[in-house]
């Protein structure tokens, strides 16, 4: 854990000092670099330029308290994984047929993000494999606990979380489930991510399907 407190640039000034991070570690097996859309795929992206590692996209979605979307109370990924966020689980519950419909409706999302940033390619296969899963910050981490649980259902050997900055709570409830967390720092007070950086802007789908698609074709930018 480290509770240093500075602002990064931006993602790619992030994701580079994430990936100078992940290059001291020795890989036994073949490594895939999974980002968590939009934000973790430029910050992904130059993890695996760093790592000579394939780049590919998990893609998750928060489920959002009603009236208040910004709120996350879950999470869900592929292969049905759907994670509660510990703070709101009693919330969750106590209006069950509320969050399904919000679950439905996040799914559809998943599902038509999928077809946009997968771009026909085949299901991916995460069997034995090392997956990196990168995001440009961990707030409550319950979209990341998602991935990683969809990661472990999908077979894959170990999972490493990667993020430069995460709240003390976010790094707390994954590593339980991650093989291990790197994270560039933990601020004791975490009340949004755009924080952390001096330019956040909004990504927009064509720019996370540029950078799969350099990553795929293993161009990615120096």
């Amino acid at each position: 854990m480290k509770l240093h407190a500075r602002v990064f640039a931006d993602r790619n000034a992030a994701g580079a000092e994430l990936a100078h991070e992940l290059e001291r570690r020795a890989w036994s097996s073949p490594v895939l670099v999974l980002g968590l859309p939009r934000g973790g795929v430029p910050v992904a992206a130059e993890v695996a330029r760093a790592l000579g590692a394939a780049l590919d996209v998990l893609v998750v979605r928060k489920i959002g308290m009603p009236g208040q979307p910004e709120l996350a109370i879950g999470a869900i990924a592929p292969g049905n994984i759907v994670v509660h966020e510990p703070r709101f689980a009693g919330v969750s519950s106590t209006r069950g047929a509320a969050f399904e419909r919000l679950v439905e409706q996040e799914q559809r999302e998943l599902v038509r993000r999928e077809q946009v940033y997968r771009a026909g390619l085949e299901p991916l296969d995460l069997k034995g494999r090392t997956v990196v899963l990168v995001d440009d910050g961990l707030a409550t981490g319950c979209t990341m606990l998602a991935a990683v649980r969809a990661a472990r259902k999908a077979g894959a050997e170990r999972i490493i979380v990667a993020s430069p900055v995460a709240s003390i709570e976010a790094e707390a409830l994954l590593r339980p489930e991650a093989d291990e967390v790197i994270v560039l720092q933990t601020p004791p007070m975490l009340s949004s991510i755009g924080q952390w950086y001096e330019q956040f802007e909004q990504l927009e789908d064509a720019e996370v399907c540029r950078l799969l698609a350099l990553g795929r074709q293993g161009n990615l930018p120096a």
